[in-house]
């Protein structure tokens, strides 16, 4: 178990060396080999990354790609559909008659971290949601989404009003300022079917193939089977504003939020 910043022990090998998102979310940049190029899209894939390919809900990372004789800005990330284990690339040259680079060629990856780091804020403040709402009313969440900087949850509740949307926020920001842990480790699927708070986040819903799980831990508030990037403690989210609650229908609310700086 380790924190969001430190790889964890029982990582899986391969995916410690070869996705730096998943046990570092600190890494902003690395240095790398382009693996494979794919001229007619435009991409690259590398031996490593630190680029969220984007999923469960997080969107994917942007910067920059330079190699010796050029550089470009990375615009989309995504991994293949056929190939899960190979992460894409998508290149905007700086200069238009530039190429992709070649197969084995040495490359260093730069992260937007100002995006970045947003959206690991914006991550842990809807996992928080995720835990306030279970610890008050029992209830899991059914649904999301999110941007940098802002986000939404649906839950079975029976109703929802302006007022609820600001008890939540109190709630929210309650947890913020408790300034909790939170620990990523990865976790045998048998150790994870027995576990209570992975049960009800609908970690069973996973594939069977995938072991081990990667979990996030805001201790003492929410666990969740995630693959995302998230901040090392809850204090760091900063501050969050619940910006509108609406019925989407019987059984489906949703709480939309926003993560701002606390001088706001």
């Amino acid at each position: 178990m380790a924190v969001p910043g430190r790889a964890p022990a029982g990582a899986p090998r391969g995916l410690a060396q070869s996705e730096l998102f998943s046990v570092d979310a600190y890494v902003r940049e690395f240095d790398t080999v382009v693996q494979r190029v794919d001229r007619a899209e435009g991409r690259v894939a590398l031996r490593r990354t630190a680029f969220y390919p984007g999923g469960g809900g997080q969107p994917y990372d942007v910067g920059t790609l330079s190699w010796d004789g050029g550089n470009g800005r990375v615009v989309r990330v995504a991994r293949d559909r056929e190939d899960p284990a190979t992460i894409w690339h998508w290149l905007d040259l700086s200069d238009p008659a530039g190429e992709a680079p070649g197969e084995g060629t040495e490359a260093q990856g730069l992260l937007d971290w100002e995006r970045r780091h947003l959206t690991m804020r914006t991550h842990t403040a809807l996992h928080i949601l995720c835990g306030v709402i279970w610890a008050d009313h029992q209830v899991a969440v059914t649904g999301g989404n999110m941007d940098p900087g802002r986000g939404r949850l649906d839950f079975p509740l029976p109703s929802m009003s302006a007022e609820f949307g600001r008890q939540v926020e109190a709630r929210i920001n309650e947890e913020i300022a408790a300034a909790r842990e939170i620990l990523v480790e990865f976790v045998g699927r048998e150790v994870a079917d027995e576990d209570h708070a992975l049960i009800r986040t609908a970690a069973n819903l996973i594939p069977r193939e995938i072991d081990p799980l990667r979990v996030i831990d805001i201790v003492g508030l929410d666990k969740q089977a995630d693959g995302g990037t998230h901040v090392l403690s809850t204090a760091e989210v900063g501050q969050v504003v619940v910006t509108g609650t609406e019925s989407k229908g019987k059984g489906n609310k949703r709480v939309r939020l926003e993560v701002v700086d606390p001088s706001r």
